[in-house]
């Protein structure tokens, strides 16, 4: 329980609430979109510079943005402004509602997680008004909410155990899309841009390549109705080198789901939508959005790398490598196709398991693609493995921060555990 030094007050004399930034008409400024808020971060970037034109919310580095609009909120749509250096104001959505801390009651980093706290997000989510679909939450209506405060260096306290476990969250994440991005740039040097066979057409060794791998490539190109390819490599469908289990999916309505809450992921056409009390798929699978979800802003397609045990509705293709091709190598394939000729449905875009199918591909040779798998599976099983801590250490930190916030949990106590997993 709160110890005898908590104060109880409400929420707009513990913080402050759309707090006063000056920015001036005409000028640009770093501009954050309801779309850069990513629920599992807590820090969000700007998304452009953008003119300030005197709407919108306005910010400071530092300060929490909170989704007032349905469905944002309740999608968990909170985190901190990160502003670049050279600028630390900021404007944004007119749906963000400001928090930050006030002096000499509220530490800043405690207000960000105050305001994750449930006690703060339910409230406001119950306070919605206005028409089905854009509901929003009043600024006002958070005056109403009353809230208890630790001493400030138990505020600090308590963000600082907290900050730990999202640092550690934010480093796995940093190295995963390092990760990430060295496998991409293997793959599309190989079998996108193929240095290593223009490397050797020039007479060059291919460079940071072992002679043995080296030798896999051929010297030389010849044509295709892709345009040049290596010699002896070929052109074919993603057909040929797919399994695909569909076949095996069933979708939930949203009562059902209700009714079957569990630890297991449900997928869509692009990411998680819920969790259930049970399975349909386990190992390591490439989802493809097949409706609804299914092209990026750049033409490609939306894809997923998954694994464990999960569920997936049908709106996305379930597949896996086969023929010598690594699951991996196919999630890498399909990020760099563009799939927009193979898309068909004005108001509900559609990619057909046919079309899916059909899509062409050039196909290495056997064992350079073989050779590929070797080198990013290692890479690839890094990147589960430290995805898999980042969700055991998001449940930890979702455990802590209400037991925390309510002064259930000693801040002891709160210390050795984390201390045990960072």
């Amino acid at each position: 329980m709160a110890g005898d030094e908590w104060t109880t007050m409400p929420l707009d004399e513990a913080v402050q609430i759309n707090p006063r930034v000056l920015l001036e008409r005409g000028e640009v400024y770093p501009f954050v979109d309801m779309k850069a808020v990513d629920p599992a971060s807590r820090i969000v970037g700007p998304s452009e510079m953008r003119e300030f034109k005197g709407g919108g919310s306005r910010f400071m580095n530092g300060d929490t943005l909170m989704a007032r609009i349905t469905p944002c909120l309740e999608n968990g749509k909170i985190a901190r402004f990160a502003a670049p250096d050279n600028q630390p104001m900021g404007h944004g959505s007119t749906e963000f509602i400001v928090i930050r801390g006030k002096p000499d009651v509220t530490d800043n980093d405690f207000a960000y997680y105050l305001t994750r706290w449930d006690g703060v997000r339910q409230y406001a989510i119950s306070q919605m008004t206005g028409s089905s679909g854009r509901q929003r939450v009043p600024t006002n209506a958070l005056t109403h909410l009353e809230v208890d405060l630790p001493p400030l260096p138990e505020q600090r306290a308590i963000a600082c155990i907290l900050g730990a476990l999202d640092d550690k969250i934010e480093l796995n994440r940093r190295m995963n899309e390092t990760l990430e991005a060295m496998a991409r740039a293997i793959f599309k040097s190989w079998f996108v841009d193929f240095d290593p066979v223009r490397a050797k057409a020039e007479g060059q060794q291919p460079p940071g390549l072992a002679p043995h791998i080296a030798d896999l490539f051929p010297d030389s190109f010849e044509d295709s109705e892709l345009g040049e390819i290596p010699k002896g490599w070929k052109v074919g469908c993603l057909g040929d080198i797919i399994e695909i289990h569909d076949s095996k999916r069933i979708p939930l309505s949203s009562r059902e789901r209700q009714k079957r809450q569990g630890p297991f992921p449900y997928y869509g056409a692009a990411g998680i939508v819920d969790h259930v009390d049970d399975f349909l798929f386990d190992g390591i699978y490439v989802l493809v959005g097949e409706d609804g979800s299914v092209v990026t802003d750049t033409g490609k397609p939306v894809v997923q790398y998954v694994w464990g045990k999960f569920w997936v509705n049908n709106h996305a293709h379930v597949l896996k490598g086969t023929g010598g091709i690594s699951d991996e190598y196919l999630l890498l394939l399909l990020q760099q196709i563009y799939v927009v000729p193979f898309v068909t449905g004005a108001v509900q875009p559609k990619l057909s398991q046919t079309n899916m199918k059909a899509i062409p591909v050039v196909h290495g040779s056997p064992r350079v693609s073989q050779v590929f798998g070797d080198i990013v599976r290692p890479v690839f099983a890094k990147i589960r493995a430290m995805q898999d801590e980042v969700e055991t250490l998001a449940i930890l930190r979702d455990t802590l921060l209400p037991r925390l916030i309510s002064g259930e949990l000693r801040l002891l106590d709160a210390e050795r555990i984390v201390g045990r997993c960072v």
